[in-house]
């Protein structure tokens, strides 16, 4: 078992009831899934650097990521329905842990000048939403290997119905927040 799931079950988790004085155990909130999204405009022109972004998202994640195709035209940005314009990854259950675990323990110390992450990128519903600029602070992928440094996003989504159970539980979970 991954070793956050433990921690929620035996920390996070009894410590988040007794916060919110919840009723039920199903009320406590919960890490539901994680969304990585990589968005990629030279796509369009080069299908080199969509194969080498696909091969880095899987390095990272450890999952097949879904290619994302542009639902309109836009003339300005020369892009026609239907290009490939993106990579989206979703981590539910053991993989979501061991990402997460990774991401908190692993990649963000290695964020350049990281000062905590912004306790004001919620959503108004327990979800929590973050940039990444680089994908080189993850220890998967090797400097002499990229081609083109890319940023991805990357959402928390949980089962929290405010920002404050959401807060509570990325808190107790150890994302570090600034204060």
């Amino acid at each position: 078992m991954a070793r956050l799931k433990e921690k929620y079950n035996e920390v996070v988790s009894p410590a988040l009831m007794e916060k919110f004085a919840y009723s039920s155990v199903m009320e406590i909130p919960k890490l539901d899934k994680i969304v990585i999204n990589m968005g990629i405009s030279e796509a369009k022109d080069n299908t080199k650097v969509l194969q080498n972004a696909i091969e880095e998202i899987k390095k990272i994640t450890g999952q097949a990521p879904v290619v994302t195709k542009a639902k309109k035209s836009v003339a300005n940005f020369k892009v026609r329905e239907g290009m490939n314009v993106g990579l989206t990854v979703t981590l539910r259950g053991e993989r979501m842990y061991e990402f997460l675990d990774r991401f908190i323990s692993i990649a963000l110390p290695r964020v350049r000048d990281f000062r905590g992450l912004n306790p004001n990128s919620f959503d108004g519903r327990g979800n929590f939403s973050m940039g990444v600029k680089e994908q080189l602070i993850f220890p998967e992928i090797r400097y002499d290997d990229v081609d083109s440094i890319r940023g991805m996003d990357v959402i928390f989504v949980t089962t929290a119905k405010t920002d404050e159970e959401g807060r509570a539980l990325l808190t107790e979970l150890g994302l570090p927040y600034r204060k």
